[in-house]
Order: structure tokens, then sequence, then C-alpha cells
């Protein structure tokens, strides 16, 4: 099964990030003899450079136990941490949410370094794949994107709504894993410039679109650029064109896109306006002139105002209203390739070799140590490698395929050779059609999959995945993405646990 030399140390490094919150490195935070002081934005990553670092290196991390790094909004206590870091470590590769990363550029020290791990992976012996999104909804997945290179550190783009015209209101929102909407654009009271949002370059992420009637509405955007000092200029303009409901027609001689994934995109470079429409026979994105393109929301898409009082924006309890959805939990700003590297050991590795190099670079006299502790760490990586890949060996072939509450099992999947079955929950806080369940349960019964997996921060929010898998007869199981807990705090017990609950939980018959 794992066939390439670089393989044996590849599934460690979700595991070393608890040796900084458990203390295992024998220093207590604070201690006198820390030569370095550094800063970390998730728990991951912390117990890589704690397993590094030793004594020589404080540790702190902007994210904390049951954090999501997608959807974590920094404190005025982390934005201190961070000013008093010799050195910051983030992952990259989009997978913090945008405020943990200007938090981090607009705070730290001009001298300090900004290491992002991941954007440079492969030159420490790693692998960066592509992140596939593919959950196969029966209306268009549509989220929002910015594409093209902006200069300056921490800057963004900012897209706003200008203009809507149609028979009813508008709102564009995003529902966060605990449940709390945040709404960017809202019709119904004009549109000013609180109707907006930011995103990094590169970025896209997942939001839901609500229609409050049938009929055709044109959707004005303008982009401007902003940079950390307050600068901004003024990038691009466009309209996107929408049909609600199964009457309304499309303008002639135009493609109405009303299923897989796109997004509305703004280039920063260009100031181009378009659709970005994931293309299955290539692969690959294709960009369609905005003026060219309809975005159809069918009857199918037709739902009804929740009756929670968050979701009052919406308009009154039981009103019609017609929904893209957002379709995973949380909030994903991210981009074309998958973030979540660690989840292959011999990226673990990649990793500390990384740690060790920018160490030695902030700290040369403690060049000895820093050798010496990565040495150790990757040898544990290498045994870690081969006992994960012993027990997920046992798994049957027919039975490798994982159905997760977030998309962040590519690379151990790709690893140990296992199949991404899914990780949709349908549409999160809102009761989902009896289409969506059958979906998901479509796919649990055509993939005969013994169990789902359901990670611990997030584990409030997949309530269908539960219901579901409970109606289907399979387990419920627990596997650790993006962060720790009170139970699993460090990254060898956390790709120990995962390789034992998936051996355990996926060996079951179908």
């Amino acid at each position: 099964m794992r066939g390439h030399p670089r393989r044996t140390i590849a599934v460690a490094l979700i595991a070393a990030s608890a040796a900084l919150l458990s203390g295992c490195s024998g220093r207590q935070a604070g201690a006198s003899d820390a030569e370095l002081r550094v800063s970390t934005t998730t728990g991951i990553i912390a117990d890589l450079v704690e397993q590094v670092g030793g004594d020589r290196v404080e540790v702190t991390s902007i994210v904390p136990h049951h954090g999501d790094p997608h959807s974590y909004e920094p404190s005025p206590g982390d934005a201190a941490k961070v000013a008093k870091a010799d050195v910051l470590f983030s992952n990259g590769l989009l997978l913090e949410e945008p405020g943990i990363m200007k938090m981090v550029h607009t705070n730290a020290r001009k001298s300090a370094p900004k290491i992002e791990i991941a954007e440079k992976l492969e030159q420490y012996g790693g692998t960066v794949i592509k992140l596939e999104e593919d959950l196969g909804l029966n209306v268009l997945w549509l989220g929002w994107a910015v594409e093209g290179k902006v200069e300056g550190d921490g800057s963004q783009i900012r897209t706003t709504a200008t203009k809507l015209e149609g028979p009813g209101e508008l709102r564009v929102y995003l529902t966060d894993t605990l449940g709390k909407p945040k709404v960017y654009i809202d019709s119904a009271d004009g549109l000013d410039d609180a109707d907006s949002f930011t995103l990094p370059p590169e970025a896209h992420t997942h939001v839901n679109w609500a229609f409050s009637k049938p009929g055709t509405y044109r959707l004005a955007v303008e982009g401007q650029t902003e940079t950390l000092d307050g600068k901004s200029e003024e990038i691009g303009s466009g309209t996107f064109t929408f049909t609600v409901g199964d009457d309304a027609e499309a303008p002639e001689g135009t493609r109405v896109l009303d299923g897989g994934h796109a997004d509305v995109a703004l280039n920063a470079e260009t100031g181009k306006v378009y659709v970005r429409a994931d293309e299955e026979a290539s692969g690959e994105p294709k960009r369609l002139a905005a003026e060219d393109v309809v975005l159809n929301v069918p009857d199918r898409a037709k739902e009804t105002v929740p009756k929670e009082e968050p979701y009052a924006f919406l308009g009154e309890a039981g009103d019609a209203l017609w929904v893209l959805p957002q379709a995973v939990i949380g909030k994903h700003v991210h981009g074309d390739m998958d973030p979540h590297a660690w989840a292959d050991v011999a990226n673990a590795a990649a990793y500390v070799r990384r740690i060790e190099a920018e160490l030695i670079k902030a700290d040369p006299e403690g060049k000895a140590t820093y050798k010496k502790n990565t040495a150790a760490y990757l040898k544990t990586l290498g045994a870690l490698d081969e006992e994960v890949a012993k027990k997920l060996a046992t798994v049957p072939e027919k039975n490798r395929k994982l159905i997760t509450t977030h998309d962040a099992f590519g690379y151990l999947a790709k690893a140990y050779g296992m199949e991404i079955a899914g990780f949709v929950v349908p549409v999160p806080n809102r009761e989902p059609s009896a289409a969506e369940v059958e979906q998901l349960g479509d796919t649990i019964r055509e993939k005969k999959v013994p169990s789902v997996f359901l990670e611990p921060n997030l584990a409030a929010r997949a309530d269908v995945l539960r219901r579901v898998a409970e109606d289907e007869g399979v387990g419920i199981c627990t596997i650790y993405g993006d962060s720790f807990d009170d139970k699993v705090h460090d990254y060898v017990s956390m790709m120990r646990h995962n390789a034992t609950e998936l051996a355990k939980c996926l060996g079951r018959d179908a």
C-alpha cells in the first residue's frame, strides 16, 4: 500500500500539535530559558514547533482547542501574543480564516518572519494536491471568488453589491459552525457600502443565496483592493443575472447554469467580472463573461424562512424562499489547493523540516538543539506512519470510503488508499429537504459505507449526517481534522486515534 519510499513518513503530522498544549516537552509556557517566542495559527502547528524547538521556544496558538481555523475570530489577547512573537507560523494555502491572517499581518513586528509552511511544502519533501469539491447537489452550488494577485502583505479585495433589479429581495449570507448566520448582502434596506465582503487574493468561499420571490434578477457589483495601511483602489464592476423559479425565462443566447459548482468571480488584476464554472469533462474551471450566463434558481430550490429568530432577516417564518445553499458546515475560504496537508505524515515530516530551517535562521545558536530534536521526531513520525498504514491495511478494500462532516481528509485518503465518498452536511442550520436527506441516504447505501465520521468540533452541527446514519443503520464514529479537544491534544495521539477509529469502524460489514 505504501509503495513510494517517501511514504514511510506520511501520516504523523496531525498528532504533533498536542505537545504544546499538553506540555509534553517538559517546559512550561513562559519559561525563562526560552530563546524564541513563537506564535502559530493552529494547535497542530504549535505542537510541531514544540517538538522541534523544545526548551528553546515558547509557543502559543491563536486557534484554541475545539476551534476551527476556517472560522475562528481572533481576540485582542491573540493580537497581543502575536505582537510579542519573534517568529510566526501559519499553514497557508488559505486554511486560516482571513481575519486571522489580517490580524497577524497587522500586529506582528516587521522584523518577525511570517512563514506560511504549506506554501513551500514541496521544497521540503512534501506534496500538495488540488482541493476536490463535488457534492452532487440537485441545484447550483454557487460561491464567490477572487482571482488575480494583489501586492502587499494582508491585502484583500472587497466586493460590494451596488444595485439589484428584480421582483423581490436578495440576501447573501453564511452560516457558521455554531448555527449563527452572518449577512453580507441584504437588499431589503437598500444597498450601500455595508453590502459587501472581503476575500484574500486567489480565494473562494461558500455562501447562501436567498431570493424572496420568483422572477428575473440583475445584481450589479464592483470591486476594490484594500491594503493594511487603509488605501483602496477600484478595480472593476459587472452585473450577474439570476432566474428564480421555473417560470422565469433566460435571455436569448445566454448559457443557463442550474447545477454543478460555480462562483461569481472578480479578477483583481484585470478588473473583469465573470462566472467561474467547473467543467466535468476537463476538470478545470471555465470562465464565462457575466453577460453571457444566467444563474438559475429553480422551484426545487424553494424553501421556507426558518422559525429561529436569527433568521428573521429573511422574512416572516414560513414565507417562501428560493435558496442556492452553502451546503457545507461553517465558513470556508479557500483556494484551489487543499490546505489540510498535515493529514499525510510525509507532509507532517515536511512541515517539521521547514520549521527546523526557520528556527535555525531565527536562532542560529540553537542549531544543534533543533537538529537533534528534529531527527528524533522524524523517527517518531516514521514509526507512526508505519503504525497507521498497518492499521488501515486491515480495512477491507470495499469499505475504504469516507463520509465526514468536513472536506479535510483528501491527503489521508490518498496516502492510505481510501476514497472520499462525501462530506456534505445538507444546508447547515435549516431543516433539510426530503430530497437532500434521500440523497445522503442514497450515497451511504450506494457506497455501502459501514460508518460515517464526525469531527468533535463540528459534531454539534452534524445533525443531518447523524440522523441519516441512524436511519440507514450505519455506525457513527469520531475523526479529528483541524483541531484537538480535551481528549486528544497532540498530533501523534490524533493520528493514532484516527487510524484506530477508521480501522474499527470501517472494518464492519456494510
